[in-house]
């Protein structure tokens, strides 16, 4: 059986490419993956499986001509925040798929914002046609349920139950214990707030004497502010840049003595929170700020982010020196959860 796996793929974004990863480790071994990428070239390379060019009508086209099913392969793909493109890019994948007569699932989408009509309406249309959805939150099944789609599945992220792959031992020159940060470029990390959290890592590292592992997830957004950060810190600190996603989780990983992960990033907080380790967020969207409600991790909405970096500094190393990581019951409670998405796979494709 043929699937075509469509999400943000070779993009060089680690959330993404995990998403990906998840996807291919959890669709059924019946299934043959045909992935949708922005660089086939690197998917081939990196995760063996077929991969054509996302943006080649033709290619995508013959394709689906091909094909038994196509999937939206997790994330927040069908939001009009960043662009108004991107969903309608999505969305019309979807309906000619559905027009073409294939399998069609919305698997583990964290739906919206939707502030255009139009955009809304035809999310609306594209969901309505799918054979099965999946949702990785309750605000996007709140959101379908008001669009009355049919029964759904709701489970964690499946980055949750992603396989993370040891890595070697950091080099021995950063000490231990270490803090792993994730900061990316956004309007709401202006030039001011990315001076104050600075100077408060620059307060913390002198407080703990800790190693600091500046973590890009996505090389075009997160790179400037982690050399920007790295030039600047007192102690010891390294830039880790991993591109294949089992391998970043793996860095957070008990072994490797990372104690503490600052994050932005959706995916660089559950990844650090799925390997026994503490977090403290910084969010600058909703999908960060739920997930802060629902695993109670500590931290910020940016835009109400303290002035003073003394104050930020003493909460790091309140929770470093006292804070607790979650538990091996409930990790494991999450992962089964999150592993509803490959039941749903299965269901919908071997039968």
């Amino acid at each position: 059986m043929r699937v075509v796996c469509c999400g943000y793929y070779g993009k060089g974004n680690a959330g993404d490419e995990a998403l990906m990863a998840s996807l291919l480790q959890m669709l059924p071994s019946e299934c043959t993956p045909c992935v949708l990428s922005g660089n086939p070239q690197q998917t081939r390379d990196r995760y063996q499986v077929a991969a054509y060019n996302r943006m080649s009508a033709f290619d995508v086209f013959q394709l689906l001509r091909k094909s038994d099913a196509f999937i939206w392969g997790g994330g927040s793909l069908i939001q009009d925040a960043t662009s108004a493109l991107s969903p309608i890019y999505y969305i019309g994948l979807m309906g000619l798929a559905q027009q073409m007569g294939l399998k069609t699932i919305a698997w583990a989408q964290g739906v919206g914002p939707l502030n255009r009509p139009a955009i809304r309406n035809l999310a609306r249309q594209a969901f309505a046609g799918c054979d099965a959805v999946s949702v990785r939150d309750m605000g996007s099944a709140q959101l379908l349920s008001e669009w009355q789609i049919p029964p759904m599945v709701i489970a964690p992220d499946p980055v949750w139950a992603l396989a993370a792959k040891p890595l070697p031992q950091l080099a021995n020159d950063l000490p231990a214990p270490r803090v792993a940060v994730n900061l990316r470029s956004h309007p709401q990390l202006t030039p001011a707030r990315l001076a104050t959290l600075t100077r408060a890592l620059i307060d913390f590292q002198t407080a703990t004497n800790t190693g600091i592992i500046l973590v890009p997830f996505q090389a075009s957004l997160d790179q400037e502010i982690a050399e920007s950060i790295h030039a600047q810190l007192p102690g010891k600190s390294i830039i880790v840049s991993l591109e294949d996603p089992q391998e970043i989780k793996g860095l957070f990983q008990p072994e490797l003595e990372v104690k503490m992960a600052i994050g932005m990033r959706y995916h660089s907080l559950i990844m650090a929170a799925a390997e026994q380790c503490r977090c403290f967020a910084l969010s600058y969207d909703p999908k960060v700020s739920q997930l802060m409600k629902e695993i109670n991790i500590p931290g910020w909405e940016l835009s109400n982010l303290p002035e003073d970096p003394h104050l930020i500094s003493q909460s790091w190393l309140e929770h470093y020196t006292n804070g607790e990581a979650l538990s091996d019951i409930k990790i494991k409670s999450i992962v089964d959860r999150a592993k509803m998405h490959q039941e749903l796979l299965h269901e919908v494709l071997l039968n």
